[in-house]
């Protein structure tokens, strides 16, 4: 295997490849030797409709530089769809070694309005998504003793945000799930990670630029691109990252982060229990100096990307 084709004879799935990280991913992908089956219903930003261009564009991109890819349609928010997806590798490829959980859909809405429809709607798609086609691809590389997943996450969910319980819950959750199939399929030498990316997509286009803070924001989104969140992900399926499992990395321009994952900061115990009183006098005032901060994204990441 070269250095330039570190992907050679491997097969890829990404989901949601028709535009931004997921476009870029599949190109790199390509472009590194891997056969690449490139999902996108083609739906709209917030998930209505369907197009079939997209993904069928990114597939004849890589393969008019040389690569070799199929376009596949179907929705990762059902079962059927996830294995359909699944299969599509299998039975044009023979095999499969590599899934990217990317699609995604964005349905905002401050939580005291958001409706049933639009809870459901995102976490059918983020994380119950990433679990279908999780759970389609875990036979095929439990049968062969590996495979590995590269799940995205957020910092929405890592950190917080505003007007995002939909979006920021699905995101925690694919970071648990990530982190249990890493341990479920350790046996199987079948790794999963997971990636916050940081990068102007389309889902970030619609996000909110009326304030001065918002327009900065975007600004900054702007500044950092897909290819380098790409640049991880294909490094993570690769054979180079085979130590690499049950982590999650923020990727921001050039700067790559290992996010914390939670542990015990801090404790107090009382032989004789615990009351309201003394939980009060004794138990909060000693525990708070380890209290999380009530901050959103931008608030801890607050500098410039590199």
């Amino acid at each position: 295997m070269s250095t330039d084709q570190p992907m050679a004879g491997k097969v890829v799935v990404v989901t949601g490849a028709g535009n931004g990280i997921g476009r870029a991913t599949a190109l790199l992908l390509g472009s590194q030797g891997a056969q690449v089956v490139v999902n996108d219903l083609g739906a709209s930003g917030s998930g209505e409709g369907a197009n079939a261009g997209p993904a069928q564009q990114v597939a004849g991109e890589i393969r008019a530089a040389g690569g070799t890819a199929v376009a596949n349609t179907d929705s990762v928010a059902t079962p059927e769809g996830a294995n359909a997806i699944i299969q599509t590798a299998i039975t044009q490829f023979g095999r499969l070694d590599g899934v990217v959980n990317n699609a995604g859909i964005l349905r905002d809405r401050i939580f005291h309005k958001m409706n049933r429809e639009e809870w459901q709607a995102v976490i059918d798609v983020h994380l119950s998504g990433s679990y279908f086609v999780s759970r389609a691809a875990a036979p095929y590389f439990k049968d062969q003793e590996r495979g590995a997943y590269v799940h995205m996450t957020s910092t929405s969910g890592l950190i917080g945000n505003f007007g995002q319980a939909n979006y920021a819950a699905a995101k925690l959750g694919i970071a648990a799930l990530s982190k249990s199939i890493a341990l479920d399929m350790a046996r199987f030498q079948v790794r999963s990670n997971c990636i916050a990316p940081f990068a102007w997509s389309r889902l970030i286009g619609t996000l909110p630029s009326e304030t001065e803070a918002e327009k900065q924001r975007l600004a900054r989104m702007q500044s950092m691109k897909p290819e380098q969140v790409a640049a991880v992900a294909a490094f993570l399926l690769s054979d180079a990252a085979s130590d690499v499992s049950g982590q999650i990395l923020a990727v921001r321009g050039n700067e790559i982060l290992v996010m914390s994952q939670p542990r015990p900061v801090a404790s107090i115990h009382s032989a004789t229990g615990w009351d309201s009183e003394s939980l009060a006098e004794r138990a909060m005032p000693a525990l708070k100096r380890a209290f999380t901060p009530l901050e959103r994204s931008p608030e801890v990441f607050n500098w410039d990307p590199v």
